[in-house]
């Protein structure tokens, strides 16, 4: 049963009215820093809190852990439950509105949230800081976006006065969420293109394309059929050379918890010794990890 002390000790609590606004992870279990809570997530989608399980508890504790978070959200207007435990996700509401459809706040940047129509919301909050570091890097830039689903990585290329950004995904209904995202945030789809392809059949396209000064590359650890993350990763990188420009950057992103960074370190190191690992993105710090299996974001540069 969930050890409702704990949570509410290490629930991230905002620190301003600022930052009250602001999409976010509240408190994370996955990490395995917090013994018993590992199926366990708590997320701030304003004005919606979304509590994620990943094995079964009593509606009782739910309640209970809602009344607690209730006392720190005043704001709060819906708090529902995902059951990521059984294959579809379904989401119910606890307490509050049923809302399902809304658009909340990164920094400056809107995001389309869906609640209950598919397993993800969206948007990966895990990934924000790689989203800050485009924006801060994007000036100018030419910008491709693999493995784009609904295009926080070009809504934030754009923000950040990119040149132009190709999104590449397999979900057609990915990318329309997508353009809705650009255009919440009124931002100039002239310079944005969205393109249902297969990666791996489409190096040509990149290479007519291109040359890219940006890559970011986001793939699932696995998506039957079309990605096995172990497998086709390194099919990309020995492809680096046709699309991208002289002195490009890589933001090469591993969700997978049976691969470390080293996985993509060495491989780059083997089918693309001509880049350099410069650094790791971290997540926000609420992402807190002592396995060492969530999401790894490496920056690399060419030399």
């Amino acid at each position: 049963m969930l050890s409702i002390p704990i949570i509410l000790k290490h629930i991230y609590r905002p620190k301003d009215k600022n930052e009250i606004h602001q999409a976010q992870r509240l408190f994370h279990g996955r990490g395995h820093a917090f013994a018993g809570l590992e199926h366990l997530l708590i997320d701030w989608l304003p004005p919606v809190i979304l509590i994620t399980l990943y094995k079964p508890e009593p509606i009782e504790t739910i309640n209970q852990l809602a009344d607690y978070i209730l006392s720190i959200f005043p704001d709060c207007k819906s708090i529902q439950l995902q059951h990521r435990y059984l294959s579809a996700g379904p989401i119910e509401s606890v307490q509050g509105e049923k809302i399902q459809q809304l658009v909340i706040l990164e920094g400056q940047n809107k995001f389309q949230i869906s609640l209950g129509r598919a397993r993800n919301t969206g948007l990966f909050l895990d990934m924000r800081n790689g989203r800050d570091w485009l924006e801060q890097h994007a000036d100018n830039k030419r910008v491709l976006n693999l493995f784009a689903y609904t295009c926080g990585f070009s809504v934030a290329a754009i923000a950040g006065g990119a040149k132009s950004i190709l999104n590449v995904d397999m979900s057609s209904a990915a990318l329309s969420v997508g353009r809705k995202n650009h255009r919440l945030n009124n931002q100039d789809l002239s310079k944005v293109r969205f393109e249902k392809l297969n990666i791996f059949r489409s190096f040509g396209r990149f290479k007519k394309r291109g040359p890219f000064d940006i890559l970011v590359c986001d793939p699932p650890t696995f998506q039957k059929g079309s990605v096995q993350i172990d497998r086709d990763y390194p099919k990309i990188m020995r492809r680096l050379n046709d699309f991208m420009a002289d002195k490009s950057t890589l933001l090469l992103c591993l969700n997978a918890p049976d691969l470390d960074i080293d996985f993509i370190i060495d491989n780059m190191s083997l089918y693309a010794p001509n880049y350099v690992f410069d650094k790791i993105i971290d997540p926000p710090k609420v992402y807190r990890d002592s396995q060492k299996k969530g999401l790894k974001v490496l920056l690399f540069i060419q030399v």
